[in-house]
């Protein structure tokens, strides 16, 4: 190539029939790169989905609507209008179910009807752990039995624990059930679906999907994808993922007084070795590739051996080392012809020669390389293995047990690079996917994925490295020198709880930069793996980790469902993979804000054998567990320095780890350098309309409006007292309370609205409400049921914009309890959250009282601009006036009619559409100029 191919592709949807594969021959050349590039003004969709029409009416009283799907259907996700239906499932916590060898047992014999039983799937959430299997059959005999699918059950309730560097100390299993999913009689609600794949409810024989549509939705009209693809993009170069095979494989032949030696402890493959101590002994190992890495032991009883290639000596080695590790590669042969070759070792010196293993190399070393994606979006990937005997049998952070031998799997993305070089995606949208959105997986090197929307997915958001490839010693072959910044990543791990926003695993000089992570199950990021198996006092192997930069992110509401993680948790060791650390890890410039009020959500979680971090530099606001937590002494050789927080939380039983200088600050004052690092962490300007915007949330104790700047101020009045590390899951883990009938606290904000959260409960009473000076009634938290905390027990909307006082006194009951207040967020007509398209113009200092002295206008029928916003509601604020028009309005992708901005005379700031009570994400507002001479647009208000 003499300069770059660029590849536009025009708007719409292309609905792939395979995935679109790449590899080495697609590559660019001469310093020169292949852009797959959208159309300018233009977005391309690339859809693995196929859409679903033809939708009767088959059940009038529960609104249950009917499709044929295709004959192939084996789809686990559905979409109406662009939002993910819900699988259907039970209660929580379904009653009266208990553990048996085969899976569970009940009195309810009302199962063993069900239809279609082994798609039903049985899910336990434990821990840091998302279980899910599927059902081989449900029997009946005085009851119903639910026999759980192998090799899944084993793998869930075996608990496998083969060790570093694959698991750690904790073990946690499938022994009750969270919830029962997947089944046509638990089709009951709103929003959910069933995917008859067999016809055998309704006896059509080919596979049916049923839908209950929620408010507004018409199945008969509406857009329903289905998605068949596990993957839109499959970039690859060769080899693919390699494992090593243990030192008893077929082709390994022993010559000699070799002997095995099993459950040694030391962190050998598979737990054996073969090992001589007679000099002149040998071993050979026949196999078809072009290369492979013989494992062994090295230590100070290890020495001498030659190596053989097809009967030549090659080289001269040794394995004599300072320290006992296992697992090490002590000969690798690369550069042969591909075809069938033997590499045989010979015993020449020292006390032992050990052999472990072999990784072979089926191919040369030729990876996929300089391809773009710009400004594309990947939409509509499914994820089958979940719903397959396998299941989803969960180890940690979206990485799994497979098979009767339980190997380590990891979740696919639906823009899969494996093997790449220069690879980058860039500027566009990966949504609406069944397991990981983006995975740059064997050894994928210098690649980039910068400035993406990253949502509604299944799985994590991006995922780079390998956890099995910790052995490397070829540069060639280790993961380094890939970037991931400025995406926006929320509403990860919809299905698979223990999914994290961007996880990495063994790598080199990674770069985590000014992202913006929200809404995750579990962690915000995840790096590292390993756990001790590089630690003093439990050391068994070694890990060419090292050089990572976690820098600037902004990482809010993690840790919503899960425990024992963290807004950035780090695993195993750092430091280029030697004992001196001698290329140590940053995090560094991160804020990290309303985490999950649970104990075990923790700020900065250096977990299980890290080590050789420099973290320094970072806000750590509103964790309900520990602002940073070393816990153990496999956690070693770490400097936390110059942090800040709003806790005094921490535990630190690490080995050589210390924490200075950290600045706690009260009542929300925190300093200029703390404000600073906010206003530089997360996506940095040109990137910040990627994320939606999102109501202001803050913590009781945050009263002078936390980092954002938010405008409240709150006094309490009386004997409020502070409770903290609740176990009720507590915003940031405290709340305010009192016991005094006449205590009250004041609520001063600027805006249209605000919730304020507290507790529901028996033992809570009524509250004496005044607004702006004005008696506004009595609310109750008492309630004869659970205890619900984070609730919200007052709500005011649609203030006039302003200043207000909100004033809350206890009035009755044995408590009053405040947890927090939520802002409706009014924003300005610039704000990224709006996307203008047209002959838009901007008009300022009109003198009419405009919001911020400023609109957005268009005199052309047909202009729109769409609002993307986190949240429940939203408020359209604009001009009304007699040269004002009709305004078509969309609600994510559904018409909702048409309002008036008419009027006699001018007035600014008018409230011209509301809507509320939607559920609770990521919604679109569409409005379009649909007559009269002007249309603008003044601010929004989300809530």
């Amino acid at each position: 190539m003499t300069r770059d191919l660029v590849v536009r592709l025009r708007g719409g949807t292309y609905r792939l029939s395979a995935p679109f594969q790449l590899g080495p021959a697609d590559s660019g050349t001469g310093g020169h790169t292949v852009i797959y590039q959208a159309y300018p003004g233009e977005q391309p969709l690339l859809s693995g989905a196929k859409r679903i029409t033809g939708f009767v009416q088959v059940d009038a009283a529960k609104n249950i609507w009917r499709a044929p799907a295709p004959a192939d259907a084996q789809g686990l996700q559905l979409y109406v209008n662009g939002q993910r239906a819900d699988r259907t499932r039970s209660v929580a916590n379904p009653a009266g179910f208990a553990k048996t060898s085969t899976g569970f047992t009940t009195s309810d014999d009302s199962y063993s009807t069900w239809h279609n039983p082994s798609d039903v799937q049985v899910i336990a959430r434990k821990e840091w752990k998302h279980l899910r299997c599927p059902l081989s059959g449900i029997g009946s005999l005085g009851g119903s039995n639910l026999y759980v699918a192998q090799p899944c059950w084993g793998n869930t309730t075996a608990s496998p624990n083969p060790g570093f560097p694959f698991n750690g100390a904790g073990s946690v299993s499938m022994d009750s059930i969270s919830w029962l999913e997947n089944a046509h009689e638990l089709l009951h609600s709103p929003g959910q679906f069933y995917l008859d794949r067999t016809g055998s409810v309704s006896g059509a024989g080919t596979p049916q999907v049923y839908y209950i549509p929620r408010s507004g939705e018409n199945p008969a009209t509406a857009d329903v994808e289905l998605p068949v693809l596990e993957s839109l993009v499959n970039a690859s170069g060769t080899p693919g993922h390699l494992s090593p095979v243990n030192d008893s494989a077929a082709g390994a032949v022993y010559a000699g007084s070799w002997a095995v030696a099993a459950g040694r402890g030391f962190g050998d493959l598979a737990d054996d070795v073969h090992a001589t101590a007679v000099n002149g002994d040998s071993m050979s190992y026949t196999f078809t590739g072009t290369g492979v890495d013989v494992l062994g032991e090295t230590n100070g009883d290890e020495g001498g051996f030659d190596v053989y290639v097809d009967g030549i000596r090659t080289a001269r080695s040794s394995a004599d080392g300072p320290v006992r590790l296992a697992q090490q590669v002590i000969a690798s042969v690369t550069g042969l012809a591909k075809g069938r070759h033997t590499v045989k070792l010979v015993k020449t010196g020292g006390r032992f020669l050990t052999v472990d293993g072999f990784t072979v190399l089926p191919d040369a070393l030729a990876p996929v390389h300089d391809i773009t994606f710009e400004g594309v979006t990947f939409s509509y990937a499914t994820w089958l293995r979940p719903g397959s005997a396998e299941g989803y049998a969960d180890n940690q952070a979206g990485v799994l047990w497979s098979g009767p031998s339980a190997e380590v799997v990891r979740t696919p993305g639906a823009v899969s690079i494996r093997r790449g070089r220069q690879i980058k995606i860039t500027g566009g949208e990966i949504s609406h996917v069944g397991g990981l959105a983006v995975d740059f997986a064997d050894g994928t090197q210098g690649s980039s994925v910068t400035g993406n929307r990253i949502h509604d997915v299944s799985g994590g958001g991006v995922s780079v490295g390998e956890v099995d490839d910790y052995y490397l010693t070829d540069t060639a072959r280790m993961t380094s020198g890939d970037i991931v910044s400025n995406n926006a990543i929320f509403n990860i791990g919809v299905e698979y709880e223990d999914a994290v926003g961007i996880m990495v695993g063994n790598s080199r000089t990674v770069t985590l930069a000014h992202n913006e992570i929200a809404h995750t199950p579990y962690s915000g990021i995840s790096l590292g793996w390993g756990w001790g198996w590089a630690s003093p006092g439990n050391r068994r192997g070694s890990i060419y980790s090292g050089g990572n930069r976690i820098l600037n992110n902004a990482i809010h509401d993690s840790m919503r469902t899960l425990t024992d993680g963290g807004a950035i948790y780090t695993l195993g060791g750092q430091g280029n993979g030697d004992a001196t650390g001698s290329a140590p890890s940053t995090v560094a410039g991160n804020v990290m804000t309303i985490a999950s009020g649970t104990g075990g959500a923790q700020g900065l979680y250096h977990d299980e054998g890290s080590s050789h971090w420099n973290t320094h530099g970072n806000v750590v606001s509103q964790v309900g567990g520990h602002w940073t937590f070393e816990w153990t002494g496999s956690i070693h050789d770490i400097t936390i320095h110059d942090n800040l927080t709003d806790t005094d939380r921490i535990r630190n039983e690490g080995t050589n780890v210390s924490v200075t200088d950290t600045t706690v600050v009260g009542d929300g004052l925190w300093p200029q350098v703390a404000r600073d690092i906010a206003a530089a962490s997360g996506l940095e300007p040109a990137y910040r309309s990627l994320m939606p915007a999102r109501a202001d949330l803050l913590n009781d104790g945050e009263p002078a409006g936390g980092l954002t700047g938010a405008p409240v101020a709150v006094a309490w009045t009386g004997n409020w007292g502070v409770s903290s590390t609740r176990p009720y899951g507590d915003l940031a883990g405290d709340v305010h309370y009192t016991q005094t009938d006449g205590d009250f606290v004041t609520v001063t904000f600027t805006g249209t609205g605000i919730r304020v959260l507290g507790e529901l409960s028996d033992d809570q009473g009524p509250l004496t409400v005044t607004l702006d000076g004005a008696a506004a009634g009595t609310v109750t938290a008492h309630t004869a049921g659970p205890r619900q905390a984070r609730a919200v027990i007052y709500r005011t909307q649609n203030l006039p914009y302003g200043s207000h006082t909100l004033t809350l006194a206890k009035n009755g009951g044995r408590h009053a309890t405040i947890d927090g207040f939520q802002l409706d967020r009014s924003v300005n007509d610039d704000d990224p959250s709006l996307a203008y398209t047209g002959s838009w113009n901007r008009h300022t200092a009109r003198g009419f009282g405009d919001h911020q002295d400023d609109v957005h206008y268009t005199t052309t029928d047909g202009d729109f601009v769409t609002a993307t916003f986190t949240g429940t509601g939203a408020d359209v604020v604009t001009e009304t006036n007699s040269d004002e028009g009709a305004i078509a309005v969309f609600v994510d992708g559904r018409p909702c009619g048409t309002v008036n901005a008419t009027a006699a005379t001018r007035n600014a700031q008018q409230r011209v559409f509301t809507i509320d009570d939607l559920r609770y994400g990521v919604h679109v507002i569409k409005l379009v100029k649909a007559g009269g001479q002007y249309f603008l647009i003044d601010r929004m208000t989300y809530r």
